[in-house]
């Protein structure tokens, strides 16, 4: 998929699915990114990667020629933003996006003048959107995180910021925002569900994709029958250690029987 379809499908508010990388390793992150998920997000904030590993990985996801690559940079830095976007990131998750003027900037950041503040360089990002800054304007999206009460609260004027494409839940933070002693606390279901209907909500009202992380796939399906257009699911070292665990639990259990005989 290209960078100008897939910008359409989330702005079209089109159901799109992706899928989570924290680890320094191009050729996992490339296998991934031939299972058929409309995007991989790399994450800068709390994955275990550089700028070389962002870099790297986004050149594994465009050789599987079917994802694409965005990133989640690690906070709402015109610097961060733009070194992640001249990587070739078809756009960025803007973490801890709490009011409308910090999402204006994180919008500006993302586009070249007049619209924004984003400089021009002989970069990657070259390769996908030619010599026309206006043409990455138009192909280059910019989602703003939501994770907090203040967020929660200002999600209507978030959301009508121009040139945002959408929100995203982080659901690990916005829980523990909540009251919740834990992600996803189970004793602030009620206030969690609450904001996730209003996010979706408002992102509905203003005609911008709304997006949540989920632990799985099952997860995912459930929120984007709940009016949200976009998933990204787990992330490759949680799933690495699932699949190493469920793998040795089978071998112990194998073990056990033989020693019953």
């Amino acid at each position: 998929m290209d960078a100008i379809t897939f910008a359409r499908r989330i702005r079209n508010r089109e159901d799109s699915i992706g899928y989570w990388v924290t680890l320094d390793a191009p050729p996992a992150t490339e296998r991934i990114a031939r299972l058929g998920y409309d995007f991989v997000c790399l994450d800068e904030q709390h994955g275990m990667m550089g700028y070389s590993g962002i870099l790297n990985g986004i050149l594994a996801i465009d050789a599987g020629r079917s994802a694409v690559g965005m990133v989640r940079v690690g906070e709402n830095s015109e610097r961060l933003i733009e070194r992640a976007l001249d990587a070739g990131a078809v756009g960025v998750i803007v973490p801890m996006i709490n009011t409308p003027e910090q999402a204006t900037h994180a919008v500006a950041a993302t586009r070249y003048a007049p619209q924004g503040v984003r400089s021009y360089g002989p970069a990657r990002s070259a390769l996908r959107i030619g010599p026309r800054p206006a043409d990455a304007n138009d192909s280059t999206l910019v989602i703003a995180m939501i994770e907090t009460l203040e967020a929660v609260r200002n999600i209507e004027s978030i959301c009508a910021v121009d040139g945002l494409d959408g929100v995203y839940v982080g659901p690990s933070d916005l829980s523990i925002a909540l009251g919740g002693a834990f992600p996803y606390d189970p004793s602030v279901d009620d206030e969690y569900e609450h904001a996730l209907r209003s996010v979706a909500d408002a992102a509905r009202a203003a005609g911008v994709a709304a997006g949540i992380h989920a632990p799985d796939g099952l997860t995912a399906a459930h929120r984007m029958s709940r009016g949200y257009t976009f998933a990204c699911i787990a992330n490759d070292l949680t799933h690495l250690e699932i699949s190493a665990a469920t793998h040795l639990h089978a071998a112990q259990a194998r073990q056990s029987v033989d020693q019953l005989r």
